[in-house]
């Protein structure tokens, strides 16, 4: 019996800040892969990083940004890519940034935008980011997220 590949290669975050008393979530339009789609941020693992340190670190190369405070955020995305009959399961960061915070992008990106979550729905293009913005603004935003899940010495 054949079986399908389940490859975990990359990571997805969530950036989120606060401005007043509202959430806003950032996302980047593509450059590369998915030209022209709003989409958070994702990267490769490299060797000898964790997935989170592979979170931070492309935050930092996307965006310019640095986390104040960085959580696991307790789901993963994962897709069916039909190009290589494998699915792709990505652990999820959720990084809380300074409102003031300055985005630069890279070359991987040609604008950004900080939208409402409800916006940010909207704009992406996949079901399965959808419900990670879902899940996101449920356990991190409405509610105080779990302190098991905050990931200390970023």
């Amino acid at each position: 019996m054949a079986e399908i590949p389940i490859r975990s290669f990359l990571v997805s975050l969530v950036a989120v800040r606060e401005i007043d008393t509202r959430y806003e979530v950032l996302l980047l339009k593509r450059t590369q892969s998915l030209i022209g789609e709003w989409c958070q941020v994702a990267g490769g693992i490299e060797d000898g990083e964790s997935a989170w340190q592979t979170a931070v670190r492309e935050l930092f190369e996307e965006t310019g940004l640095k986390p104040n405070a960085l959580y696991s955020g307790d789901i993963c995305e994962q897709f069916y890519e039909p190009d290589r009959d494998a699915i792709t399961v990505a652990p999820v960061f959720v990084a809380f940034v300074a409102a003031s915070a300055t985005v630069v992008l890279n070359h991987e990106h040609s604008d950004y935008r900080w939208v409402s979550f409800q916006e940010a729905i909207e704009m992406v293009a996949f079901g399965g980011q959808r419900r990670v913005l879902r899940w996101i603004e449920n356990e991190f935003v409405k509610q105080t997220p779990s302190k098991h899940l905050l990931i200390t010495g970023i």
